[in-house]
Protein backbone atom coordinates (compact mmCIF):
# COMPACT_ATOMS: atom_id res chain seq x y z
CA UNK A 1 0.00 0.00 0.00
CA UNK A 2 1.68 3.51 -1.09
CA UNK A 3 2.23 5.96 1.95
CA UNK A 4 2.02 8.85 0.17
CA UNK A 5 -0.60 11.60 1.14
CA UNK A 6 -4.06 11.33 -0.43
CA UNK A 7 -5.82 14.54 -1.65
CA UNK A 8 -9.15 14.43 -3.39
CA UNK A 9 -10.31 17.22 -5.94
CA UNK A 10 -14.17 17.47 -5.23
CA UNK A 11 -16.84 19.91 -5.79
CA UNK A 12 -20.23 20.49 -7.81
CA UNK A 13 -20.25 19.27 -11.85
CA UNK A 14 -18.30 21.43 -13.87
CA UNK A 15 -16.76 23.59 -12.08
CA UNK A 16 -13.28 22.04 -13.77
CA UNK A 17 -12.22 19.76 -11.12
CA UNK A 18 -10.56 17.54 -13.97
CA UNK A 19 -9.17 20.38 -15.96
CA UNK A 20 -7.38 21.42 -12.52
CA UNK A 21 -6.54 17.68 -11.97
CA UNK A 22 -4.52 17.48 -15.72
CA UNK A 23 -2.82 21.17 -14.86
CA UNK A 24 -1.58 19.79 -11.93
CA UNK A 25 -0.31 16.26 -13.13
CA UNK A 26 0.70 17.96 -16.51
CA UNK A 27 -1.37 15.78 -19.17
CA UNK A 28 -4.39 15.16 -20.18
CA UNK A 29 -5.00 11.78 -18.31
CA UNK A 30 -8.44 12.93 -16.71
CA UNK A 31 -11.77 12.87 -19.10
CA UNK A 32 -12.48 16.78 -19.39
CA UNK A 33 -15.82 18.20 -21.14
CA UNK A 34 -17.75 21.26 -21.47
CA UNK A 35 -20.92 19.27 -19.60
CA UNK A 36 -21.14 18.31 -16.55
CA UNK A 37 -21.19 14.51 -15.02
CA UNK A 38 -18.28 13.36 -17.62
CA UNK A 39 -15.98 12.61 -14.17
CA UNK A 40 -17.90 9.30 -12.87
CA UNK A 41 -15.71 6.88 -10.68
CA UNK A 42 -12.56 8.18 -8.49
CA UNK A 43 -9.56 8.32 -10.24
CA UNK A 44 -6.37 8.07 -8.99
CA UNK A 45 -3.13 10.06 -10.67
CA UNK A 46 0.37 10.38 -9.26
CA UNK A 47 1.42 13.96 -8.97
CA UNK A 48 4.20 16.11 -7.52
CA UNK A 49 5.05 19.84 -6.34
CA UNK A 50 8.36 21.06 -4.57
CA UNK A 51 9.55 17.55 -3.53
CA UNK A 52 6.74 16.05 -2.45
CA UNK A 53 4.94 12.99 -3.87
CA UNK A 54 1.19 12.61 -3.26
CA UNK A 55 -1.78 10.80 -4.98
CA UNK A 56 -4.21 12.96 -6.90
CA UNK A 57 -8.26 11.60 -6.53
CA UNK A 58 -10.13 13.26 -9.10
CA UNK A 59 -14.14 12.23 -8.29
CA UNK A 60 -17.35 13.13 -9.81
CA UNK A 61 -19.24 16.02 -9.42
CA UNK A 62 -20.86 16.15 -5.88
CA UNK A 63 -24.90 16.94 -5.68
CA UNK A 64 -27.33 17.09 -3.13
CA UNK A 65 -30.45 16.40 -5.23
CA UNK A 66 -29.36 13.63 -8.23
CA UNK A 67 -31.62 12.72 -10.72
CA UNK A 68 -31.33 8.74 -11.07
CA UNK A 69 -29.25 5.93 -9.40
CA UNK A 70 -25.72 6.68 -11.41
CA UNK A 71 -25.85 10.32 -9.88
CA UNK A 72 -25.83 9.10 -6.63
CA UNK A 73 -23.58 7.06 -7.34
CA UNK A 74 -21.37 9.36 -8.37
CA UNK A 75 -22.05 11.44 -5.20
CA UNK A 76 -21.11 8.72 -2.73
CA UNK A 77 -17.75 8.17 -5.13
CA UNK A 78 -16.75 11.38 -4.38
CA UNK A 79 -17.56 11.18 -0.23
CA UNK A 80 -15.65 7.96 -0.27
CA UNK A 81 -12.71 9.71 -1.77
CA UNK A 82 -12.69 12.52 1.04
CA UNK A 83 -13.02 10.17 3.48
CA UNK A 84 -10.02 8.37 2.93
CA UNK A 85 -8.23 11.64 1.63
CA UNK A 86 -5.73 13.68 3.80
CA UNK A 87 -6.34 17.14 2.12
CA UNK A 88 -8.77 18.37 0.13
CA UNK A 89 -9.08 20.91 -2.61
CA UNK A 90 -12.64 22.36 -2.97
CA UNK A 91 -13.28 23.87 -6.61
CA UNK A 92 -15.92 26.46 -6.47
CA UNK A 93 -16.63 28.38 -10.05
CA UNK A 94 -15.40 31.83 -8.57
CA UNK A 95 -17.32 33.27 -11.36
CA UNK A 96 -21.19 32.54 -10.35
CA UNK A 97 -22.67 32.88 -7.13
CA UNK A 98 -22.79 29.81 -4.92
CA UNK A 99 -25.26 26.87 -5.72
CA UNK A 100 -27.03 24.51 -3.50
CA UNK A 101 -24.57 21.89 -4.80
CA UNK A 102 -21.67 23.88 -3.40
CA UNK A 103 -23.08 24.51 -0.13
CA UNK A 104 -23.72 21.09 0.32
CA UNK A 105 -20.36 19.56 -0.53
CA UNK A 106 -19.02 22.43 1.75
CA UNK A 107 -21.29 21.80 4.80
CA UNK A 108 -19.75 17.85 4.14
CA UNK A 109 -16.32 19.34 4.14
CA UNK A 110 -16.81 20.82 7.85
CA UNK A 111 -17.26 18.40 9.41
CA UNK A 112 -13.77 16.91 7.77
CA UNK A 113 -11.26 16.36 10.40
CA UNK A 114 -8.58 16.79 7.74
CA UNK A 115 -6.91 20.73 5.61
CA UNK A 116 -9.37 22.18 3.06
CA UNK A 117 -8.30 24.31 0.30
CA UNK A 118 -10.52 26.50 -1.61
CA UNK A 119 -10.02 27.13 -5.36
CA UNK A 120 -12.20 29.97 -6.66
CA UNK A 121 -11.94 28.60 -10.19
CA UNK A 122 -12.32 30.56 -13.94
CA UNK A 123 -10.65 33.43 -12.46
CA UNK A 124 -8.23 34.25 -15.62
CA UNK A 125 -7.15 37.91 -14.73
CA UNK A 126 -6.69 40.26 -11.89
CA UNK A 127 -9.60 41.87 -12.79
CA UNK A 128 -11.68 39.22 -11.58
CA UNK A 129 -10.32 38.77 -8.56
CA UNK A 130 -11.94 40.98 -6.06
CA UNK A 131 -15.29 38.81 -6.94
CA UNK A 132 -14.07 36.13 -4.67
CA UNK A 133 -14.13 38.13 -1.41
CA UNK A 134 -17.80 36.73 -0.82
CA UNK A 135 -16.34 33.51 -0.37
CA UNK A 136 -14.22 34.43 2.74
CA UNK A 137 -16.99 34.09 5.23
CA UNK A 138 -17.34 30.40 4.76
CA UNK A 139 -15.09 29.47 6.96
CA UNK A 140 -12.86 27.19 4.67
CA UNK A 141 -9.62 30.10 4.97
CA UNK A 142 -8.31 31.87 2.80
CA UNK A 143 -9.60 31.23 -1.33
CA UNK A 144 -6.97 30.78 -3.36
CA UNK A 145 -7.86 32.34 -7.10
CA UNK A 146 -6.79 30.19 -9.95
CA UNK A 147 -7.58 29.87 -13.37
CA UNK A 148 -7.08 25.65 -14.17
CA UNK A 149 -7.81 25.95 -18.00
CA UNK A 150 -4.52 28.86 -18.25
CA UNK A 151 -2.59 27.80 -14.84
CA UNK A 152 -2.86 30.81 -13.31
CA UNK A 153 -2.43 30.72 -9.38
CA UNK A 154 -2.33 26.84 -9.29
CA UNK A 155 1.62 27.14 -7.65
CA UNK A 156 0.33 29.34 -5.64
CA UNK A 157 -2.18 26.38 -4.65
CA UNK A 158 -0.17 24.06 -4.47
CA UNK A 159 2.79 25.49 -2.17
CA UNK A 160 -0.41 25.81 0.08
CA UNK A 161 -1.35 22.24 -0.44
CA UNK A 162 2.53 20.54 0.35
CA UNK A 163 2.69 22.91 3.43
CA UNK A 164 -0.66 21.02 5.27
CA UNK A 165 0.19 17.32 3.90
CA UNK A 166 1.06 14.73 6.43
CA UNK A 167 4.30 13.46 6.48
CA UNK A 168 4.92 10.71 4.62
CA UNK A 169 7.00 9.03 6.56
CA UNK A 170 10.47 8.21 4.33
CA UNK A 171 9.17 7.34 1.00
CA UNK A 172 10.42 3.67 -0.49
CA UNK A 173 10.76 2.82 -3.81
CA UNK A 174 7.13 1.05 -4.52
CA UNK A 175 7.12 -2.58 -5.79
CA UNK A 176 6.41 -3.01 -9.36
CA UNK A 177 3.21 -5.35 -9.15
CA UNK A 178 2.06 -7.22 -12.13
CA UNK A 179 -0.58 -5.09 -13.99
CA UNK A 180 -3.86 -6.70 -15.13
CA UNK A 181 -6.23 -4.96 -17.65
CA UNK A 182 -10.01 -5.81 -17.59
CA UNK A 183 -10.95 -5.30 -21.32
CA UNK A 184 -13.95 -5.99 -23.65
CA UNK A 185 -17.18 -4.40 -24.92
CA UNK A 186 -19.15 -1.78 -23.47
CA UNK A 187 -21.52 -3.02 -20.63
CA UNK A 188 -20.31 -6.69 -20.29
CA UNK A 189 -19.76 -6.98 -16.65
CA UNK A 190 -15.77 -5.75 -16.02
CA UNK A 191 -16.49 -3.24 -13.31
CA UNK A 192 -18.89 -5.51 -11.44
CA UNK A 193 -15.68 -8.02 -11.38
CA UNK A 194 -13.61 -5.18 -10.17
CA UNK A 195 -15.94 -4.78 -7.57
CA UNK A 196 -16.60 -8.18 -6.25
CA UNK A 197 -12.32 -8.58 -6.06
CA UNK A 198 -12.38 -5.80 -3.77
CA UNK A 199 -15.28 -6.51 -2.26
CA UNK A 200 -16.95 -3.21 -2.20
CA UNK A 201 -18.79 -0.71 -4.36
CA UNK A 202 -15.36 0.80 -5.76
CA UNK A 203 -16.31 1.26 -9.35
CA UNK A 204 -19.71 2.52 -10.63
CA UNK A 205 -21.61 0.00 -11.84
CA UNK A 206 -24.98 0.53 -14.14
CA UNK A 207 -27.31 -0.69 -16.63
CA UNK A 208 -25.87 2.21 -18.54
CA UNK A 209 -23.04 1.44 -21.31
CA UNK A 210 -20.13 3.41 -20.96
CA UNK A 211 -20.38 4.34 -17.19
CA UNK A 212 -16.61 3.96 -17.02
CA UNK A 213 -14.87 5.97 -18.71
CA UNK A 214 -11.43 6.64 -17.49
CA UNK A 215 -8.82 3.65 -16.66
CA UNK A 216 -9.46 2.86 -13.26
CA UNK A 217 -6.61 0.92 -11.56
CA UNK A 218 -6.17 -0.48 -7.59
CA UNK A 219 -4.55 -3.13 -5.82
CA UNK A 220 -6.04 -6.01 -5.54
CA UNK A 221 -4.92 -9.50 -3.56
CA UNK A 222 -6.10 -12.39 -5.24
CA UNK A 223 -4.72 -15.88 -3.88
CA UNK A 224 -2.45 -14.42 -2.10
CA UNK A 225 -1.27 -12.31 -4.77
CA UNK A 226 -0.88 -8.85 -5.19
CA UNK A 227 -1.90 -7.14 -8.66
CA UNK A 228 -2.43 -3.65 -10.18
CA UNK A 229 -5.85 -4.25 -11.98
CA UNK A 230 -6.98 -1.25 -14.13
CA UNK A 231 -11.00 -1.49 -15.14
CA UNK A 232 -10.83 0.07 -18.67
CA UNK A 233 -13.45 1.85 -20.80
CA UNK A 234 -15.45 -0.67 -23.21
CA UNK A 235 -13.51 -0.50 -26.27
CA UNK A 236 -16.19 0.58 -29.33
CA UNK A 237 -16.41 0.21 -32.77
CA UNK A 238 -15.39 3.33 -34.40
CA UNK A 239 -18.43 4.20 -35.92
CA UNK A 240 -20.13 4.43 -32.51
CA UNK A 241 -17.98 6.71 -31.32
CA UNK A 242 -19.82 9.89 -31.41
CA UNK A 243 -18.31 11.94 -28.42
CA UNK A 244 -14.98 13.42 -27.88
CA UNK A 245 -14.93 12.15 -24.51
CA UNK A 246 -15.92 8.40 -25.76
CA UNK A 247 -12.65 8.81 -27.41
CA UNK A 248 -10.44 9.50 -25.06
CA UNK A 249 -11.94 7.33 -23.08
CA UNK A 250 -10.88 4.49 -25.70
CA UNK A 251 -7.81 5.90 -25.82
CA UNK A 252 -6.80 5.30 -22.77
CA UNK A 253 -8.31 2.28 -22.38
CA UNK A 254 -5.95 1.44 -25.38
CA UNK A 255 -2.72 3.08 -23.65
CA UNK A 256 -3.52 0.80 -20.16
CA UNK A 257 -3.68 -2.33 -22.68
CA UNK A 258 0.27 -0.95 -23.72
CA UNK A 259 1.28 -1.04 -20.12
CA UNK A 260 -0.36 -4.27 -19.16
CA UNK A 261 0.94 -7.68 -18.13
CA UNK A 262 -1.98 -9.34 -18.81
CA UNK A 263 -5.77 -8.84 -20.10
CA UNK A 264 -8.82 -10.36 -18.91
CA UNK A 265 -10.88 -9.84 -21.59
CA UNK A 266 -14.37 -10.35 -20.63
CA UNK A 267 -17.09 -11.65 -22.85
CA UNK A 268 -20.70 -11.18 -22.61
CA UNK A 269 -21.88 -15.38 -23.03
CA UNK A 270 -25.24 -14.24 -24.11
CA UNK A 271 -23.99 -12.86 -27.01
CA UNK A 272 -20.88 -15.00 -27.86
CA UNK A 273 -18.01 -14.15 -29.22
CA UNK A 274 -18.94 -11.22 -31.62
CA UNK A 275 -16.42 -9.16 -33.93
CA UNK A 276 -15.98 -6.44 -31.69
CA UNK A 277 -14.30 -9.10 -29.53
CA UNK A 278 -12.51 -10.67 -32.55
CA UNK A 279 -10.89 -6.77 -32.50
CA UNK A 280 -9.91 -6.48 -29.22
CA UNK A 281 -8.11 -9.67 -28.74
CA UNK A 282 -6.16 -8.98 -31.55
CA UNK A 283 -5.13 -5.22 -30.00
CA UNK A 284 -4.34 -7.57 -26.68
CA UNK A 285 -2.03 -10.05 -29.06
CA UNK A 286 -0.45 -6.68 -30.64
CA UNK A 287 0.57 -4.88 -27.55
CA UNK A 288 2.16 -8.02 -26.23
CA UNK A 289 -0.13 -8.84 -22.99
CA UNK A 290 -1.43 -12.35 -22.21
CA UNK A 291 -4.70 -13.10 -22.62
CA UNK A 292 -7.52 -14.81 -20.80
CA UNK A 293 -11.16 -14.76 -21.62
CA UNK A 294 -13.72 -14.58 -19.45
CA UNK A 295 -17.60 -15.98 -20.44
CA UNK A 296 -19.18 -13.70 -18.39
CA UNK A 297 -23.12 -14.47 -17.51
CA UNK A 298 -22.67 -17.93 -17.10
CA UNK A 299 -24.99 -18.74 -14.41
CA UNK A 300 -28.30 -16.95 -17.00
CA UNK A 301 -27.73 -19.26 -20.21
CA UNK A 302 -29.89 -22.47 -20.65
CA UNK A 303 -28.11 -25.36 -22.14
CA UNK A 304 -28.32 -24.48 -25.62
CA UNK A 305 -27.33 -20.86 -25.20
CA UNK A 306 -24.11 -22.42 -23.47
CA UNK A 307 -23.66 -24.64 -26.27
CA UNK A 308 -23.92 -21.85 -28.99
CA UNK A 309 -21.46 -20.08 -27.09
CA UNK A 310 -19.13 -22.45 -26.79
CA UNK A 311 -19.50 -23.55 -30.53
CA UNK A 312 -18.55 -19.73 -31.52
CA UNK A 313 -14.79 -20.04 -29.39
CA UNK A 314 -12.84 -22.20 -31.81
CA UNK A 315 -14.61 -20.60 -35.12
CA UNK A 316 -14.25 -16.68 -34.04
CA UNK A 317 -11.16 -16.97 -31.70
CA UNK A 318 -9.02 -19.39 -33.34
CA UNK A 319 -5.87 -17.25 -33.99
CA UNK A 320 -5.74 -17.08 -29.96
CA UNK A 321 -6.52 -20.77 -29.58
CA UNK A 322 -4.25 -20.84 -27.08
CA UNK A 323 -5.87 -18.12 -24.54
CA UNK A 324 -7.50 -20.25 -21.74
CA UNK A 325 -11.54 -19.35 -21.10
CA UNK A 326 -12.71 -19.52 -17.42
CA UNK A 327 -16.72 -19.66 -17.62
CA UNK A 328 -18.12 -17.28 -14.32
CA UNK A 329 -20.40 -14.63 -13.31
CA UNK A 330 -19.01 -11.45 -11.93
CA UNK A 331 -22.32 -10.24 -10.36
CA UNK A 332 -23.03 -13.72 -8.44
CA UNK A 333 -19.38 -14.53 -8.17
CA UNK A 334 -19.64 -18.57 -9.53
CA UNK A 335 -16.39 -19.77 -10.30
CA UNK A 336 -14.61 -16.20 -10.19
CA UNK A 337 -12.76 -18.08 -7.41
CA UNK A 338 -10.80 -19.92 -10.71
CA UNK A 339 -9.73 -16.87 -11.39
CA UNK A 340 -6.35 -17.03 -9.26
CA UNK A 341 -4.98 -20.15 -10.29
CA UNK A 342 -5.58 -19.30 -14.06
CA UNK A 343 -3.96 -15.65 -13.58
CA UNK A 344 -1.12 -17.59 -12.46
CA UNK A 345 -0.79 -19.64 -14.87
CA UNK A 346 -0.44 -17.01 -17.83
CA UNK A 347 1.92 -14.98 -15.26
CA UNK A 348 4.75 -18.30 -15.08
CA UNK A 349 4.70 -18.87 -18.89
CA UNK A 350 5.02 -15.80 -19.64
CA UNK A 351 8.41 -15.57 -18.34
CA UNK A 352 9.37 -18.66 -19.56
CA UNK A 353 12.76 -19.59 -21.21
CA UNK A 354 13.99 -21.82 -22.91
CA UNK A 355 17.92 -22.15 -23.42
CA UNK A 356 19.28 -22.43 -26.53
CA UNK A 357 21.18 -25.75 -26.78
CA UNK A 358 17.78 -27.34 -26.38
CA UNK A 359 15.78 -24.59 -28.35
CA UNK A 360 18.11 -25.12 -31.33
CA UNK A 361 17.72 -29.01 -31.06
CA UNK A 362 14.28 -28.86 -31.26
CA UNK A 363 14.39 -26.41 -34.29
CA UNK A 364 16.71 -28.63 -36.43
CA UNK A 365 13.94 -31.79 -35.71
CA UNK A 366 10.94 -30.39 -36.66
CA UNK A 367 12.59 -28.58 -39.15
CA UNK A 368 13.85 -31.90 -40.70
CA UNK A 369 10.53 -33.47 -40.51
CA UNK A 370 9.00 -30.89 -41.63
CA UNK A 371 11.11 -28.61 -43.97
CA UNK A 372 9.84 -24.92 -44.83
CA UNK A 373 8.07 -24.86 -47.99
CA UNK A 374 9.87 -23.54 -51.76
CA UNK A 375 9.08 -19.80 -52.42
CA UNK A 376 9.86 -18.42 -55.24
CA UNK A 377 12.39 -21.30 -56.09
CA UNK A 378 14.15 -21.22 -53.20
CA UNK A 379 14.04 -23.41 -49.86
CA UNK A 380 14.37 -20.78 -46.83
CA UNK A 381 17.47 -22.30 -44.39
CA UNK A 382 17.08 -21.87 -40.68
CA UNK A 383 20.53 -21.60 -39.19
CA UNK A 384 19.86 -20.71 -35.38
CA UNK A 385 17.54 -19.34 -32.91
CA UNK A 386 17.45 -17.87 -29.92
CA UNK A 387 14.82 -16.69 -27.34
CA UNK A 388 15.52 -12.87 -27.09
CA UNK A 389 12.99 -11.86 -24.51
CA UNK A 390 9.94 -13.04 -22.19
CA UNK A 391 6.89 -11.05 -21.49
CA UNK A 392 5.78 -11.74 -24.56
CA UNK A 393 8.27 -14.85 -25.65
CA UNK A 394 10.31 -13.31 -27.91
CA UNK A 395 12.30 -15.29 -30.22
CA UNK A 396 14.66 -14.69 -33.43
CA UNK A 397 15.22 -16.66 -36.33
CA UNK A 398 18.47 -16.27 -38.81
CA UNK A 399 17.41 -17.71 -41.82
CA UNK A 400 19.19 -18.17 -45.04
CA UNK A 401 17.31 -18.52 -48.76
CA UNK A 402 14.30 -16.24 -48.26
CA UNK A 403 11.07 -15.65 -46.50
CA UNK A 404 9.69 -18.00 -44.19
CA UNK A 405 6.39 -17.31 -44.52
CA UNK A 406 3.33 -16.50 -42.01
CA UNK A 407 2.41 -20.30 -41.89
CA UNK A 408 5.90 -21.70 -41.80
CA UNK A 409 6.33 -19.50 -38.13
CA UNK A 410 2.95 -20.60 -37.04
CA UNK A 411 4.18 -24.42 -37.59
CA UNK A 412 6.69 -23.56 -35.67
CA UNK A 413 4.76 -21.65 -32.75
CA UNK A 414 2.47 -24.59 -32.49
CA UNK A 415 5.71 -27.32 -32.02
CA UNK A 416 6.45 -24.98 -29.48
CA UNK A 417 3.51 -24.71 -27.61
CA UNK A 418 3.22 -28.09 -27.82
CA UNK A 419 6.06 -28.63 -25.85
CA UNK A 420 6.83 -25.64 -23.59
CA UNK A 421 3.11 -24.59 -23.36
CA UNK A 422 3.07 -20.28 -23.04
CA UNK A 423 -0.43 -20.81 -22.36
CA UNK A 424 -2.31 -17.75 -22.71
CA UNK A 425 0.44 -15.38 -24.08
CA UNK A 426 1.60 -14.67 -27.63
CA UNK A 427 4.75 -15.63 -29.26
CA UNK A 428 6.52 -13.07 -31.17
CA UNK A 429 8.97 -14.31 -34.08
CA UNK A 430 11.76 -11.90 -35.59
CA UNK A 431 13.76 -13.16 -38.44
CA UNK A 432 16.95 -11.99 -39.32
CA UNK A 433 18.45 -12.68 -42.56
CA UNK A 434 22.04 -14.77 -42.35
CA UNK A 435 24.93 -12.17 -44.13
CA UNK A 436 26.60 -13.36 -46.33
CA UNK A 437 30.38 -14.25 -45.95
Amino acid sequence: MSVKPVVAVVGRPNVGKSTLVNRIIGSRSAVVEKRPGVTRDRREYEADWAGRDFILVDTGGWEVKPDGDLNRSIREQAEGAVSGADAVILVVDGTTELTNDDTGVISILRSADIPILLAANKIDDETAEWNIDRFWGLGLGDPQAISAYHGRGVGDLLDELVAVLPDSGGLGEEDQLPRIAIVGRPNVGKSTLLNHLLGEERVIVSAVPGTTRDPIDVDVEINGETYRIVDTAGIRRKPQITEDVDFYAVLRAREALEEADVALLMIDSGEGVTHQDQRIASEIVAAGAGILILLNKWDVLDEEQRELTESSLPDRFGFISWAPALRMSALTGARVGRLGAAIEAVFETRVRRIPTGPLNRDIRDWTQAHPPPVRKGRRPKIHYVVQAGVSPPTFVIFISGGDLGEDYLRFLENRLRDKYDFVGNPIHFVTRNRAKR
